[in-house]
């Protein structure tokens, strides 16, 4: 059991610690509360994280994977952090929650508070984790964050939860994530926190080595770097900020004909009633026949303009699909789309989502989307004349990593961890609540001053000002 009179010092552990953004942000509010720290065991099992834990606490050891730790192996300390795993309630993954085992990851942290029995605890995780196996529709939230507040007030600690944007917290990233709180004694105030706010043009790079390729050259031969500020480069819907390859001409040349015809299927392969024609389940972005199409585009070549942006790639011939049922060997059943060779054949959009070279150029006067493993390699921002990627040091300030933070790693395995990671001005502001509560039960005197009363101020710089 941790020691309850050192209260000046805090010991933590960092179980699944990443790169260890949660305990840089409750390292930063300790400091300004004036509290020693010491991590007594850190836990991750991703190669590329640990190399950054060893870059920036060099004289720690690294344990690996916590299911081989013992309780009783672990020192006692005060404070447990865990962004445990997130992909089983992840919109990306296949949100599986507490059967994939990834999702057991938690009964890990069950198994260390109930032996330990630390003061409190900090743990985070993705949005989709409030609502994931939800089978009441009226219910606040779902079976699987159910299951977890349930059994941390039965293990002894008042728990309260809460989801936070990042850029309320003055970043400049859309960045939603649920913090999950507690401690023995009292219940952690997560509401009324100060808003503030950041565009990237205070933190991004600039003078870096922009990029030169033909899809880079394509956009600029067609757009102003000022005209692409915000736009996303996909052939999916997204209204007015979106640019098709069409626009860039990035297949061949397209007539004016070809783009009224691309931007009409676009729109129309979405409706209902095609579905409902061929008798199947209605899916978004289905392929039209040439009779469907000639009901909203009256082209005398229609069927010569359509196989001209087919030949280029920019369409493709296909049936419509069917949704097909199978079981595996374990009578689990699955579902997919496949094409139904009986149905006449017909004409689809063929790239998607993250088809090109460049996905989105970020615009300096608003904040980043939620920056996410898969698709940060084709972020880009503009620079002087050019555009360039984000630098791993650029993408390290969209979560306000101090600039002393050594990430000494390669491209691919740096996005992959920033994807994952926190926002530290998030966790800090967290913390502070915690650190109230632990400053407030400590004895026999106050650390700050002689009041427990604190006061809180925020300023520009993703720093906080503790005042007595």
């Amino acid at each position: 059991m941790a020691n309850e009179m050192n209260k000046s010092k805090i010991r933590f552990i960092d179980l699944f610690a990443g790169v260890g953004g949660i305990r840089l942000g409750f390292e930063q509010a300790a400091k300004e509360f004036g509290f020693e720290t010491e991590c007594v065991l850190t836990s991750e099992i991703k190669p590329h994280a640990i190399k950054i834990l060893k870059q920036n606490h060099p004289d720690e050891v690294i344990h690996g994977d916590i299911t081989k730790i013992q309780s009783s192996e672990i020192p006692d300390f005060d404070f447990l952090f865990g962004g445990f795993p997130c992909q089983s309630f992840s919109a990306a993954g296949k949100r599986l929650g507490f059967m994939d085992t990834r999702g057991t990851m938690f009964f890990e942290i069950e198994r260390i508070l109930k032996h330990k029995r630390p003061f409190g605890f900090i743990l985070e995780n993705v949005e989709g984790l409030i609502n994931h196996d939800k089978i009441d529709k009226k219910a606040p939230i779902g079976r699987t964050l159910s299951t977890i507040m349930n059994h941390l007030a039965e293990v002894g600690y008042k728990t309260e939860w809460k989801l936070f944007n990042s850029k309320n917290f003055g970043l400049a990233q859309e960045r939603k994530r649920i913090y999950i709180v507690g401690t023995k004694f009292d219940t952690v105030n997560l509401d009324g926190f100060k808003e503030k706010t950041a565009v990237l043009s205070e933190i991004l790079e600039q003078g870096q080595p922009t990029v030169k390729s033909k899809f880079v050259d394509l956009l600029l031969s067609h757009y102003s770097i000022e005209q692409l500020y915000g736009k996303s480069i996909k052939d999916k819907r997204g209204g007015i900020n979106n640019i098709h390859s069409w626009d860039i001409e990035l297949k061949g040349t397209v007539s004016k004909e070809q783009k009224k015809l691309l931007n009409q299927l676009f729109k129309e392969r979405r409706k209902k009633k095609w579905a409902e024609e061929f008798g199947i389940d209605w899916m978004d972005g289905m392929p039209l026949t040439i009779h469907q199409i000639r009901t909203f585009n009256s082209h005398n070549d229609l069927e010569k303009q359509l196989e001209d942006l087919v030949k280029k790639g920019y369409l493709k011939k296909e049936h419509p699909k069917r949704i097909v049922k199978e079981r595996n060997l374990l009578g689990e059943i699955s579902t997919s789309r496949q094409q139904d060779m009986n149905l006449p054949l017909g004409y689809n959009i063929v790239s998607g989502k993250l088809s090109f070279e460049v996905n989105k150029v970020l615009s300096p006067n608003d904040i980043a989307p939620a920056l996410v493993a898969m698709d940060m390699k084709k972020i880009f921002v503009a620079d002087n004349s050019g555009l360039q990627t984000l630098t791993l040091r650029g993408g390290l300030r969209p979560f306000c990593y101090p600039e002393n933070f050594k990430f000494d790693i390669d491209l691919d395995e740096g996005y992959d961890l920033l994807g994952n990671t926190v926002t530290v001005p998030v966790v800090k502001a967290v913390s502070e609540r915690i650190l109230q509560i632990w400053n407030n039960s400590k004895t026999p005197k106050q650390i700050i001053g002689e009041s427990s009363s604190i006061t809180i101020s925020e300023t520009n710089n993703c720093q906080i000002e503790i005042t007595a």
